[in-house]
């Protein structure tokens, strides 16, 4: 089974499912041969279109092959053909109209592209409940066609924060997302200017390449506030010292426009940080509940700064509101799906396919 991977080397939640999958489906049954394709997707240039077709092309027929839809759903006419002679799935981590910042012309392409090539595959594979709903109801799935992967989580050591720093230490906030508009970190800025009186820093943990002017301007904003000093722009980070990253936190926080899972969310939860995040697409799902019904964090509504500084200034202002949600947050961290879930899932989906394909011949 063929697996197409956008860029390997890039530090996204994306690319980490990706790369999670494809050495994790071998251990349910599958034998994987992991291909990547260089280019600018979802719109690519004539070399990388034609490199993905010779992957396809190479594939025998009736092979099945699961595609990242960040590489598949904007070009249809290289995947479209081959749908009749391949069992092809589609692994969808978002929605390629619900980036933020596009042009609505561009967005309308891009949607159409992606419904075109989402009709013609065999299977459709979504990271959350909500992204799979939305989907159907979107582009006009069967929902038989639609299967369900969340992304599973490590459980690492319990993150010991500022607890065990000096008691001057102000409590630290950790927000681990591309530097982009639909990670909404100018809302996140402006929310936490509301709070400047209060003692806090904040490290914001991501990519700073997508989107250059939206840095620029954020940089400008972070200035303007004077919060130079407290919020701090580190760029990407992967293995120990993103895992440095966590342990130092006391709360996760997420200004998303857009997510269909939000796998920062439980990375966090993973290591007993709680979580204030804007309730969009599958980020509720992500947060979950304790096995007592409570929610780890606080879910606050999307596009509403004052929301989000009021939650901010409710954990930051009430110790007792601090601690209710660590002891929540460590909680729902037992009862984490792993990544064996997620793979089985998949599997699932895949085996579906290849039992349509024996009973086609």
């Amino acid at each position: 089974m063929p697996g197409g991977v956008d860029d390997p080397a890039a530090p996204s939640g994306g690319n980490n499912y990706d790369r999670r999958v494809c050495r994790d489906l071998p251990q349910v049954g599958w034998q994987v041969r992991e291909n990547t394709v260089a280019g600018d997707w979802p719109q690519p240039g004539p070399e990388a279109r034609a490199a993905l077709a010779a992957i396809l092309d190479d594939t025998a027929d009736g092979g099945i092959v699961l595609l990242d839809g960040l590489v598949a759903c904007g070009v249809p006419e290289v995947i479209v053909p081959e749908a009749e002679r391949l069992r092809l799935a589609v692994l969808v981590h978002l929605p390629l109209a619900d980036e933020t910042g596009l042009a609505p012309d561009r967005a309308a392409a891009l949607d159409l592209a992606e419904r075109s090539t989402l009709q013609a595959v065999a299977a459709v594979v979504a990271t959350s409940e909500w992204a799979a709903g939305r989907l159907v109801e979107h582009h006009g799935l069967a929902p038989s066609r639609v299967h369900v992967a969340a992304p599973g989580a490590d459980i690492a050591p319990l993150a010991p924060g500022t607890a065990n720093a000096a008691s001057s230490d102000a409590p630290r906030l950790l927000c681990v997302a591309s530097v982009t508009p639909r990670k909404g970190q100018h809302q996140l800025v402006q929310a936490l200017s509301t709070v400047a009186h209060l003692p806090w820093t904040c490290v914001c943990v991501g990519g700073l390449d997508q989107d250059p002017d939206y840095v620029a301007g954020l940089r400008e904003l972070i200035g303007a506030y004077g919060l130079d000093d407290r919020v701090h722009l580190v760029g990407p980070r992967t293995g120990a010292a993103l895992n440095a990253s966590y342990a130092g936190a006391d709360l996760l926080v997420l200004a998303s426009h857009a997510e269909t899972y939000g796998m920062a969310v439980t990375e966090a939860l993973a290591r007993g940080v709680p979580v204030l995040a804007t309730a969009v697409g599958g980020v509720p799902e992500a947060v979950g509940r304790g096995p007592d019904g409570s929610v780890p964090g606080l879910l606050v509504p999307p596009d509403d700064p004052a929301a989000l500084a009021a939650a901010l200034r409710r954990w930051l202002s009430e110790p007792g509101e601090r601690h209710r949600s660590k002891v929540i947050a460590r909680r729902r961290r037992t009862a984490l799906a792993g990544w064996e879930a997620t793979s089985r899932s998949l599997a699932r989906a895949l085996e579906q396919l290849r039992q349509e394909t024996r009973e086609a011949a």
